[in-house]
């Protein structure tokens, strides 16, 4: 096989993982390993971040704040919509196998602080993929709970230093649901 054979089959390769990530909502109750959630991590950190702020704070979530966290939920969807919505969405919590939140650091600076989030949301990109790549499914939401400081107090952290980017629910997928995009055309503008 020819070199750049190989790099045509490793891009084509990239590309399928780029299409194929999807949202997704059924996962098994399989767990997925802390091995592998640590090496996404780790690559996910390789992110682009400017002036290598290295913005992003990691909290992989055990059975105890899964269960603060389900609680959290019951609380926001009962106010919104009632006990009912709220066991309804407490149950649908309770289905996932792996929680995983992704923080990003607090600046005073405009600017830096919308790139720094940017970083971290690069980061996240990168997890999932290599997730994607295990077999592993995710689904990033920023649900009410992602904006609440009681999640964030019970996480451990400062919701005066840093916020939610996303929380990521992992686990192997039920099933993938398909989609599709724009044509291209509809948005590439190419400047003369």
């Amino acid at each position: 096989m020819s070199e750049d054979t190989s790099a045509e089959d490793r891009l084509r390769h990239l590309a399928e993982r780029i299409r194929s990530r999807r949202t997704t909502n059924l996962f098994l109750r399989q767990k997925v390993s802390r091995k592998l959630i640590r090496e996404s991590i780790e690559l996910a950190r390789w992110a682009p971040n400017h002036h290598l702020t290295e913005p992003w704070r990691f909290y992989v979530l055990g059975e105890q704040a899964i269960a603060a966290s389900i609680e959290l939920i019951r609380d926001h969807a009962t106010l919104r919509k009632g006990a009912e919505f709220g066991e309804f969405k407490a149950n649908s919590a309770h289905a996932i196998p792996g929680w995983l939140v992704v923080t990003c650091k607090k600046s005073a600076d405009e600017c830096r602080q919308r790139e720094d989030y940017a970083s971290c949301c690069c980061a996240i990109q990168n997890l999932m993929l290599y997730l994607s790549e295990a077999g592993v499914a995710t689904k990033w939401t920023t649900g009410d709970i992602t904006r609440d400081d009681r999640f964030l107090h019970m996480l451990g952290a400062d919701p005066a230093a840093e916020f939610v980017v996303a929380l990521i629910w992992y686990g192997y997928p039920k099933i993938l649901p398909t989609q599709s995009r724009k044509e291209l055309e509809q948005i590439l503008a190419e400047l003369p």
